[in-house]
């Protein structure tokens, strides 16, 4: 009820503000479980990504976050759960993958920190995908967080991942990484969806 609340303001603000629009979202499964892959450019992020799904995203957030009072109550509410500086710890993993695997969307940064032009990506996100059977969906956030600019956000075909299956896992998360990130700068590019 809070989540949907909180998402139903935020997109009226984003649609204000930023001149939000959202194109290819058809392209997210309607069930089973997901993982949303985007470049990472500022704290709306999570924001933007979510808010014109039909069903809620989750995301992992700073665990000092969760200390903050107020928002250490609404974090949960929004569907996020903590993760420790420094990187993902084993129960950070296994709350992901319980999250996947029980039919959820979990959207994830996998550049780790924000950038503004495209960064080196870490791999949680190919291992995550590579382990859950989840569907892969790659998602670009085109534009800046500035009054009245337009903001996009474009969602591609879910990736085909099935090209992977033979590799030893360390050549599949390196290979996996190297197609999320390949397809998001693509949809950066070109301000269109990618096709799978």
């Amino acid at each position: 009820m809070i989540y949907v609340f909180c998402r139903g303001v935020l997109r009226i603000l984003f649609d204000i503000f930023y001149r939000f629009e959202v194109v290819g979202k058809e392209n997210i499964p309607d069930e089973g479980g997901v993982l949303l892959c985007s470049n990472h450019k500022s704290l709306l992020d999570p924001i933007a990504v979510g808010i014109k799904v039909r069903r809620q995203v989750k995301f992992m957030a700073k665990e000092e976050l969760f200390k903050i009072p107020v928002l250490g109550w609404l974090l949960p509410q929004l569907g996020a759960f903590p993760v420790k500086r420094g990187g993902v710890s084993k129960d950070s993993f296994k709350t992901s993958l319980k999250i996947l695997r029980g039919g959820e969307i979990m959207g994830i940064f996998p550049e780790g920190t924000r950038h503004s032009d495209s960064g080196a990506a870490k791999k949680g996100a190919a291992s995550f995908a590579l382990r859950s059977g989840a569907a892969v969906v790659p998602a670009a956030i085109v534009g800046d967080y500035k009054f009245l600019r337009k903001m996009r956000v474009i969602y591609g075909k879910p990736i085909d991942l099935s090209e992977f299956a033979a590799m030893d896992s360390g050549e599949a998360v390196e290979a996996v990484t190297d197609k999320i990130m390949s397809r998001i700068h693509e949809m950066q590019q070109t301000g269109k969806p990618t096709l799978n």
